[in-house]
């Protein structure tokens, strides 16, 4: 049935099944239910202000490694030689993400000083225009309902909020897409020169982001929708060609970024090679060589590896979208064509990642406006079907799961305040099964606002803070400005981003004895390096003291043993700080 069955207050449903064109049972029992709009409108500010505040604490938590720090140093790099031109990592010249979300941080550290919040606020401000534009474009292609249900959805979707805690390209990418699909509709309807313009600006800043191939995420679907209504003339509209050349025009500081760093200097030796071209790869190595494995960049792949990785990432809506999936492909009656600019796209993107030979689970954070939208749609459907109650059901066990997992996790790995942590769960839960709700769609959206809460507040304020006091170059960094931040600092073979960017200025990476000699007529200065290589040093005469031996374990990647707080100590690794005199 469809969800557009007018305005009255109730609505008599006969208890059939989701088909939308599902025959009257005769002798059926029928229920009556309230229209779910005027409740949706009075509930949808206050979840909305919910989901932005759960995402809030992981604001003003450290910057993980590797990818995340390593991001926050370039940038920080940037703002103290006041070089927005050359991306330095590693210790070098670096080569594999454009510059965009860089200057997007450097921008936010001369106004906030180089600091973990600074990093990550304007990823976060992007993360709300990407919900604002949600909105728009659901609104403009479905309804304000449908619109409502989508921002509700993308708001608390689990690996969008993990986003805006480790933060790397995709939160800005994400709202780049959505923003500029929702300008092209608005380029497509002959609406005011100004879309045309930001169409091309927001789609310029996703290619300055992450490469060329986020044109088949924001274009691919119109490209479907033209063919498949012949509109063959929108393959010539002069709208579209200036749209492309103000693209074009707006990358240009990144090309020539590229070509000042790179193919003005050959004999830069860059993966292992002189005579790398950064606009080479631009253009082919980041993009079509990740995606054929023969760039310098290469992975190993798995056809099914973003099925499986959505079904988790996409939590706690993942049902819903599957649902989404199923309804949109057999029950749909309502298929408005210009819908395939997001459905198209979709399919497009999902297609090309899983193809891929080089896969990692945020790459599927693209999509996320999309799947919400998809989602929303679903719900919005089936809001006044009197089946939805079972997934309304679902979702009320995934609450349970949840909080039955982050108690057992909090006793596991022997957290502290775990008797805080779990009365809030347990809170949570009660509390969400006492209020009232008047019709399932709102039980479902209370019911995954419960599950979000259950999950961010455990992590921001539970595990990620007992997890980051293993980044042992953030706690050698807190030891040398307590100790004094004016000496010089180094890391002597071995790596540490965390280091890198919370020590103060400049960190040298010194991959070598030679390298090392030479950093030492800088005394006195801090050396950070392995306890062996610590003790080989103290042994060959260095005048050092060992200022902290601090624990690390690589928390990306948790191990049971690692979480097992009686085998814990016995997976950690321990680095030294030298300080020497």
């Amino acid at each position: 049935m469809s969800g557009n069955v007018g305005s009255n207050d109730a609505v008599v449903l006969y208890v059939c099944n989701f088909h939308p064109k599902a025959p009257e049972i005769p002798g059926q029992k029928f229920t009556i239910m309230r229209d779910v709009e005027p409740v949706l409108q009075r509930y949808f500010p206050w979840l909305l202000i919910i989901g932005i505040a759960l995402n809030v604490p992981g604001l003003w938590l450290e910057i993980i490694e590797p990818d995340g720090a390593l991001y926050a140093t370039i940038a920080k790099r940037m703002v103290l030689h006041r070089d927005w031109i050359n991306l330095w990592g590693h210790g070098q010249d670096w080569l594999d993400k454009p510059h965009f979300p860089f200057w997007m941080a450097a921008i936010s550290y001369s106004f906030f000083g180089i600091t973990s919040f600074a990093y990550k606020f304007p990823a976060f401000l992007f993360w709300l225009l990407g919900l604002y534009y949600t909105f728009l474009t659901a609104r403009d292609l479905f309804n304000v309902s449908v619109a409502r249900i989508s921002v509700l959805i993308s708001a608390v979707a689990l690996h969008s909020t993990l986003a805006n805690f480790d933060v790397r390209a995709e939160p800005y990418l994400t709202t780049c897409i959505i923003a500029a699909v929702w300008h092209m509709l608005g380029v497509y309807q002959k609406k005011s020169g100004l879309h045309i313009v930001a169409a091309a600006l927001f789609s310029a800043c996703a290619i300055m982001t992450k490469g060329i191939f986020v044109l088949l995420t924001i274009g691919g679907g119109w490209v479907l929708f033209w063919i498949f209504t012949s509109q063959w003339q929108q393959f010539i509209n002069y709208r579209w060609w200036v749209m492309l050349f103000l693209c074009l025009l707006f990358i240009t500081p990144e090309l020539y970024s590229l070509y000042a760093q790179f193919d003005l200097h050959p004999e830069k030796v860059v993966f292992g090679k002189t005579g790398v071209s950064g606009l080479k790869f631009f253009f082919w190595d980041s993009q079509f060589g990740r995606f054929f494995n023969t760039g310098p960049i290469k992975g190993s792949g798995n056809v099914t590896f973003f099925m499986h990785t959505t079904l988790w990432a996409f939590l706690p809506w993942s049902v819903g979208l599957v649902g989404g999936i199923v309804y949109l492909i057999r029950f749909d009656t309502n298929r408005a064509a210009v819908r395939w600019t997001i459905y198209g796209s979709t399919l497009l993107t999902f297609i090309l990642f899983s193809l891929s030979r080089f896969q990692l689970p945020h790459y599927i954070l693209i999509l996320f406006p999309y799947f919400s939208i998809i989602t929303g749609y679903f719900l919005y459907q089936k809001s006044k079907h009197v089946q939805l109650h079972i997934l309304a059901k679902f979702q009320q066990a995934l609450v349970f799961i949840a909080a039955i997992a982050v108690i057992a996790l909090l006793y596991f790995t022997g957290l502290k305040n775990e008797w805080l942590a779990t009365g809030v769960t347990c809170l949570i839960v009660a509390i969400v099964n006492i209020i009232p709700f008047q019709n399932s769609l709102q039980r479902i959206l209370y019911n995954g606002y419960a599950m979000a809460a259950i999950i961010y507040i455990f992590l921001f304020l539970f595990f990620y803070p007992f997890l980051l006091q293993f980044q042992s170059g953030r706690s050698a960094a807190r030891t040398i400005w307590e100790n004094e931040p004016t000496p010089p600092v180094a890391i002597y073979k071995s790596l540490s981003h965390s280091l890198e960017f919370y020590a103060p200025g400049e960190v040298m990476i010194l991959p070598s004895s030679e390298k090392l000699s030479a950093f030492l007529t800088r005394t006195p200065c801090y050396i950070y390096t392995s306890p062996e290589l610590a003790d080989s040093l103290l042994k060959s005469g260095l005048k050092a003291d060992v200022l902290a031996t601090p624990a690390y374990f690589r928390i990306t990647k948790l191990k049971s043993g690692f979480l097992n707080k009686d085998t814990r100590n016995r997976m950690l690794e321990k680095m030294s700080l030298l300080y020497v005199r």
